[in-house]
């Protein structure tokens, strides 16, 4: 009798992904050993206390009571460095922990993909006490100012002129001070490409890229603020264009030193071709995967742990790429923006927005009686919509219906202020 696959899932205090990847693990049979570094729900298995702060001490924990794994898998950001330590420590298939940081800080990725020519915006490096109004200036208007180590469209920000420019610097430099990040850590400031925007989710094997999903982002906002919302699959830019995005996020990955696992790739397609944004060593994030559902009924969970186990992802060789069957239906997701800030009351009309044809389900992920702040201060979304059809603009359609159906009750939370929507 074949022994049951164990795998060790690492899973931050605060993540969306945890369920998802536990289901996934269940429907295929495996033996889940689970660390974390917060108390989560995680259906009663204990859970070995790590901390993403101190990987060599959590990587002795690890060694100590996890036993034997066959493959390391992250759920979510937080954890991906000491996911590739563990790995590391235990023989098995990572990338290079420098790789993952590099994936992970917004600035060391722009220095690696400018040393080898991979096609980005110009941009300048804002050492902490330097000026963002002459980095600004020397990239040019619009420009786009940037954190470098957070994530979701938090601490991102458009100006227009130099005074937009210093006061965006000084916003963010507050939202990193709130995220309790490190003083002395850079911002960015780089070019704003116009042009539509889209996502890359696939999976590494020895550096060769598998897409398992392109999403196009309609209606991508221009500034100030650049919350994601609505993202429809397959995309419905030409294949030529789509062709050349795809490799330039391979590109992009292996210049990071990534060689493995799930990549989220962002760029935009501007008048010089295709350009990265950013790119994530994991898959894409939220409850958006959700929207998806391959061949055989997989999720996209299901899919990242076969690959993490040396499974071959389902695919058909076109060179030079090689994509998967892809999504068994047009399919999208409408991420839910916090509109403004304040203490969250209720989100009214769900029924008439899961009425919507085409839309699959509804999920609040924020509960009544939070205080909320909308992007760039904030990051978290208020839930996720999603949908499938026969076709993009059906998808499109409907999940713009649908969130048009929602109320957001949000009160100010000053004494005797009422709630508004």
């Amino acid at each position: 009798m074949t022994a049951q696959p164990r795998v060790l899932l690492l899973v931050p205090a605060r993540t969306y992904r945890a369920a998802d990847f536990i289901l996934a693990a269940e429907r295929m049979r495996l033996a889940l050993v689970v660390a974390s570094d917060g108390a989560l729900p995680l259906g009663g298995r204990p859970v070995i206390p790590v901390s993403p702060a101190d990987p060599e001490a959590s990587v002795r924990r690890i060694l100590a009571r996890a036993g034997s794994v066959d493959a390391v898998v992250a759920a979510d950001t937080p954890m991906l460095v000491l996911a590739a330590a563990a790995a590391a420590a235990m023989g098995l298939p990572h990338n290079p922990a420098d790789a993952v940081r590099a994936a992970t800080d917004k600035a060391a990725q722009r220095r690696r993909w400018a040393a080898v020519g991979v096609p980005q915006p110009s941009f300048r490096l804002v050492p902490a006490g330097d000026s963002v109004r002459q980095a600004a200036e020397a990239v040019g208007f619009p420009c786009v100012v940037k954190a470098v180590s957070l994530s979701a469209s938090q601490g991102v920000l458009r100006a227009d002129d130099p005074a937009a420019a210093a006061q965006a610097g000084r916003r963010i430099r507050q939202v990193l001070n709130e995220a309790e990040r490190p003083a002395a850590e850079p911002l960015l400031v780089e070019e704003y490409l116009p042009g539509p925007e889209l996502s890359i989710d696939g999976l590494l094997t020895a550096g060769d890229l598998t897409v398992t999903a392109v999403f196009d982002k309609p209606g991508t906002p221009d500034g100030p603020t650049f919350e994601e919302t609505l993202l429809v699959s397959p995309s419905r830019l030409a294949a030529g264009t789509l062709a050349a995005a795809v490799r330039t996020a391979a590109d992009a990955a292996r210049s990071l030193g990534l060689s493995t696992g799930p990549v989220h790739a962002e760029l935009r397609i501007c008048d010089r071709g295709p350009a990265m944004l950013e790119l994530a060593p994991r898959s894409i994030g939220g409850l958006c995967s959700r929207a998806l559902s391959f061949p055989g009924g997989a999720s996209l969970e299901e899919i990242v742990l076969a690959n993490a186990l040396g499974r071959p992802v389902p695919a058909a060789a076109t060179p030079p790429l090689s994509t998967p069957a892809g999504p068994v239906r047009p399919c999208g997701v409408f991420m839910l923006p916090v509109p403004r800030p304040g203490v969250l009351r209720a989100v009214e009309g769900r029924a008439e927005a899961l009425a919507v044809p085409g839309i699959t389900g509804l999920t609040i992920t924020i509960p009544p009686g939070q205080r909320v702040r909308p992007l760039p201060d904030g990051d978290r979304y208020l839930g996720f919509i999603f949908a499938s059809g026969d076709t993009p603009a059906d998808v499109e359609q409907a999940l713009t219906a649908a969130s048009g159906r929602l109320r957001v009750i949000i009160s100010d939370d000053r004494p005797g202020c009422r709630p508004s929507s």
